[in-house]
């Protein structure tokens, strides 16, 4: 047997070139495979309308990912963790059951948005937490059918959803992505036309969700 076809030679090198080529191939897949999360973070970090003006509602800085902790119950009496909703756009407000003027307003708000997306509108998901488990009126649940109204526990929710000076988390809409992260709030007795226009632009550069 000849030398260079014994068992104990070692194996030849592959080429230098070669080689090189096998990592960048590795790292274009590897982009390939983040480009869906690194567009979502380039519109958290980057998000801006035209003619340089900022957006709308305010971008929640640093992340605050749905809490582990935040169970809630749903429309059938049974638990779940609200974290289970993630892989969709959710639009959030927060009241209580008997559903004021306030409340009910921004139920229509997160409604009119949502359909305004058309096509997209499928990524929107509407979540009312209710603090706490007294029915709510049957003309509520005929006018939003599809929003989730769930019961939370106020004080969980309330540490984790942040509010502007002067306000409480029951005048806000809040907006969480795909992943799971709170990422804009926005202001008490909002301009629905201007929710409209973050949200669009939200669901245009981010192909998650």
């Amino acid at each position: 047997m000849s030398k260079s076809s014994s068992p104990l030679s070692p194996d030849p090198q592959p080429p230098r070139g070669s080689w090189q080529r096998g990592r960048w191939v590795l790292l274009l897949l590897a982009l390939i495979s983040a480009a869906p999360v690194i567009a979502s973070y380039l519109a958290y970090y980057v998000f801006k309308p035209s003619q340089g003006t900022t957006n709308y509602g305010a971008l929640v800085q640093p992340q605050r990912a749905i809490p582990p902790s935040l169970i809630v119950t749903d429309e059938a009496g049974k638990p779940m963790k609200l974290d289970s909703l993630r892989g969709v756009w959710l639009m959030i407000s927060v009241d209580s059951s008997a559903c004021d003027k306030n409340c009910a307003t921004k139920l229509y708000f997160m409604r009119q948005v949502r359909a305004t997306q058309a096509g997209e509108r499928q990524r929107i998901v509407m979540v009312w937490l209710r603090t706490d488990a007294n029915a709510v009126a049957d003309a509520i649940k005929t006018a939003y059918p599809d929003t989730r109204m769930l019961v939370a526990d106020p004080a969980t929710v309330a540490s984790w959803l942040p509010v502007d000076a002067g306000t409480r988390d029951t005048d806000h809409i809040y907006l969480v992505d795909p992943n799971g992260n709170l990422m804009m709030r926005f202001p008490k007795d909002p301009n629905p036309g201007k929710i409209k226009g973050d949200v669009t632009k939200l669901l245009k550069w981010s192909s998650i969700g």
